[in-house]
């Protein structure tokens, strides 16, 4: 029987239909068609929960063996090992339990990195010296001029801008640790010539 006036017949027939039926509404492939199951993915998250749960139980375990020196006050050199063991022994489980109910990560797209740009050599040679001359400086300046010069030379080196502000801004975050570690934690860092004298300074 010959077609209705004005009518065309798609080329291919219903090969045609047939092939769009294969293709969602974005003209992608329609879900589930050539999906392999994530399987491999799914192992994988499984290992970085597995591997996170342990090393969360192992800090704990191990911060139960420091030895608590008598002049420790409040908190003591323990609690900051147990608050990250614990908060990764949390973090583990939580992992696990997602995985386990098949709330796998999402996928992310490839970064948008410029192959082309090249290294900047200059800056990763000056962030080199400044942890090399911080190695050397905080035992004889002490941690608060060593670290503030860490702070203050990477920053300025990755290009902080006033220099003066950085400078400022490592000298307080510098100080800042000390106390933590000194006053709190209990944990001795040396202050160096200039802030000996300083009491709450020391653990």
């Amino acid at each position: 029987m010959a077609p209705a006036p004005g009518a065309q017949e798609a080329p291919g027939g219903s090969d045609t239909a047939g092939a769009d039926g294969d293709r969602g509404a974005d003209g992608g492939p329609e879900a589930g068609v050539g999906r392999a199951a994530p399987t491999g993915r799914r192992l994988g998250e499984l290992v970085v929960a597995a591997v996170v749960t342990g090393l969360g139980a192992f800090v704990l375990v191990d911060a139960g063996s420091i030895v608590v020196p008598g002049s420790a006050n409040t908190l003591g050199p323990r609690a900051f090992p147990y608050l990250v063991g614990g908060l990764l022994l949390v973090a583990g489980v939580a992992l696990l339990v997602q995985v386990l109910r098949g709330r796998l990560g999402e996928e992310e797209g490839g970064e948008d990195v410029d192959l082309a740009v090249r290294t900047d050599w200059r800056t990763v040679a000056i962030l080199a010296g400044v942890f090399v001359l911080h190695v050397f400086t905080i035992n004889p300046l002490g941690w608060p001029l060593a670290g503030a010069l860490l702070f203050a030379g990477s920053a300025v080196a990755l290009g902080a801008r006033p220099w003066w502000r950085a400078v400022a801004a490592g000298v307080v975050l510098a100080l800042v640790i000390q106390v933590v570690f000194g006053a709190w934690l209990g944990l001795s860092l040396p202050a160096g010539p200039f802030l000996r004298g300083v009491p709450f300074l020391h653990g």
